[in-house]
């Protein structure tokens, strides 16, 4: 028997993993004090960069001896820099347990060519043993596999008296996770996660043992400009200003303002970590009350509370072929895209078949209330036309 067409929809069908659903009540009214037309290196525009730089600190609780930047290319720019930056002089250990994982660690063994260098690895699902990891050698990791749905559970793995640099990529953690700042050096993230802004922009904080670092380090390869930190042996003191290396968007820019101003609104870092574990309470009460998906972590204590990922549990579909299983997602995810219910759900192209849902901080719990039940009757309308 067919089930039943759901009649309620989500009021916001948006759920992708980056970018990221614009926070609740956005309109492009928000962007109508932007500095338009205007130099970044103008009053105005260092003024509002330096308000992002200033906000954003405020609202983490980063500490006052920490530095921050808006830096070129996302997320993953802000990384690079890091990268290319700061290591050499010790040897690093790396986490690998999602696409960017394994891309950061792939850097450093192919591009930066480094002789000293560990890799940790896990299948999608898993996290490495992080007893592994050598305080007296440098750290990379991300702190949340967006593309696993896996994270590291706290910071305690990390040992305050390291010796070594902890560099984390926390670009789907940050704002959405309490992250220990005493364990960690250097943080990166992007605009277009947690907060729901718009890509190409990338943060980069540094601790005073990473500044350290910069200045005491000259890096064996070429440095790119994108990647300069520093100059004549000393910081570039106006990168932490809001002098930005590059040209950075003022539109993006003031989105992000309104974004921070949301998010003080609510009531800061707390609430929107609340947020974000109101809604992944709501996935966990649809998986336990079905039977045909799960979650991709299977340790529950690592399972991300933003990019939520789901397989498929079902042994009808665990006994189709690859390509059956491939074509069946391909049509329940088109079903929720034509019924305007759900964008971008699909698992990352790297990772296993499966669902991806975003649940950070701008997405309404009420929303993916909603969608359950289409999820729901789609599987379980095309298993029945498959079977008949």
């Amino acid at each position: 028997m067919t089930l039943a067409k759901p009649t309620r929809k989500p009021a916001n069908p948006r759920f992708s993993s980056g970018p990221c659903a614009k926070r609740p009540g956005w309109s492009a009214a928000a962007l109508k004090g932007a500095a338009l037309g205007v130099s970044h290196r103008s009053k105005a525009g260092k003024d509002k960069l330096a308000r992002v730089i200033e906000r954003s600190k405020a609202l983490l609780g980063l500490p006052k001896d920490w530095r921050l930047a808006v830096v070129p290319g996302s997320d993953t720019g802000a990384v690079e820099m890091a990268l290319w930056s700061l290591l050499g002089p010790r040897g690093v250990d790396v986490l690998a347990f999602d696409a960017f994982g394994r891309d950061w660690a792939r850097d450093l063994k192919s591009e930066l060519k480094l002789g000293d260098l560990r890799v940790f690895e896990a299948p999608y699902g898993k996290l490495p043993d992080l007893a592994q990891v050598d305080p007296a050698r440098d750290l990379v990791f991300t702190w949340n596999g967006t593309t696993s749905g896996v994270r590291v559970p706290d910071a305690y793995w990390i040992a305050q008296d390291r010796a070594g640099l902890a560099i984390c990529d926390a670009t789907s953690a940050v704002f959405a996770m309490a992250l220990d700042w005493s364990r960690l050096d250097v943080v990166t993230w992007s605009w277009q996660k947690v907060l729901g802004g718009e890509g190409a922009h990338g943060m980069l904080a540094l601790s005073p043992r990473a500044v350290e670092r910069l200045l005491s380090h000259q890096p064996a390869w070429p440095m790119p400009k994108l990647f300069r930190m520093t100059s004549g042996g000393k910081l570039n003191e106006g990168l932490f200003r809001g002098e930005t290396i590059n040209t950075p968007s003022l539109l993006a820019v003031e989105d992000q303002l309104d974004a921070l101003c949301w998010a003080e609104t609510q009531g800061g870092r707390q609430a929107l970590i609340q947020r974000s574990e109101a809604n992944f309470s709501a996935v966990e009460r649809w998986v336990a009350a079905n039977g045909w998906v799960d979650f991709l972590a299977e340790d529950p204590a690592t399972r991300s509370t933003t990019s939520i990922c789901l397989k498929l549990v079902d042994p009808w579909f665990a006994s189709l072929s690859a390509e059956a299983q491939a074509g069946h997602l391909k049509s329940l995810i088109g079903l929720m895209e034509e019924e305007e219910v759900a964008y971008d759900i699909g698992a990352y192209r790297d990772a296993p078949p499966g669902l991806r849902l975003w649940g950070g901080a701008t997405v309404e719990t009420s929303d993916l209330e909603a969608l359950f039940p289409w999820l729901d009757w789609a599987h379980g309308n095309l298993r029945r036309a498959q079977a008949a």
